[in-house]
């Protein structure tokens, strides 16, 4: 049904259910960030279903979205989640250069890295980031989610390795302004998900 040339990489022209490349100008921050927030309480959950760990939302302003401490309450890591529902249809396009397709691509707000990574070195932190994916018909069944992974200093290598090559900045659109405030995320950095771990524990 779907054809597959390799790992995460899918022939986009061919598929029977391509995912929709337009934006609309319609980017719904509120509710993008509502679905992360579901999923990070699960991940919460399950980790302190563990021997040995306790997880928590992050109460320092700038960091990641979850603190993990062990048994003598000394943080051992720090944990970013993204939702990823979109695919970026046209990253072939608009990042030339990036050498990603679209059935491979997840993104990363830049500010996001940018801060983790300046955290990190300054601070000595373990930070890594988790995506939830779902509506990728050609890797993801309807009504399922894959969870992927990758620490910080691996995505750091990568983003020194492309530099802007992997950088996109989209036009503000409709649901980025909350509150007569602009939220929404405009300028993403992208890494394919082979550079990623797959996350399998199950939630």
């Amino acid at each position: 049904m779907y054809n597959q040339i390799s790992p995460f990489i899918f022939d986009c022209t061919t598929c029977p259910t391509r995912c929709d490349g337009l934006s609309k100008n319609n980017y719904q921050f509120e509710n993008d960030v509502n679905y992360s927030d579901q999923y990070e309480q699960k991940i919460i959950d399950h980790i302190n279903s563990l021997e040995g760990y306790v997880a928590f939302k992050t109460t320092e302003p700038g960091f990641p979205d979850i603190q993990i401490i062990n048994q003598k309450e000394q943080t051992i890591s720090y944990l970013e989640v993204k939702a990823q529902q979109r695919t970026f249809m046209a990253v072939g396009k608009v990042l030339p250069f990036s050498g990603l397709t679209p059935s491979e691509t997840i993104a990363l707000n830049l500010s996001d890295l940018v801060r983790y990574i300046d955290l990190q070195d300054k601070l000595g932190l373990k930070i890594s980031i988790l995506w939830v994916l779902s509506n990728r018909a050609c890797m993801v069944k309807p009504n399922e989610t894959l969870y992927f992974f990758q620490k910080l200093d691996m995505l750091k290598n990568i983003y020194n390795d492309e530099k802007d090559k992997r950088r996109f900045k989209r036009a503000s659109g409709e649901g980025d302004v909350v509150d007569g405030l602009h939220k929404g995320v405009t300028v993403n950095y992208h890494f394919s998900l082979r550079e990623l771990d797959r996350w399998a524990s199950p939630l």
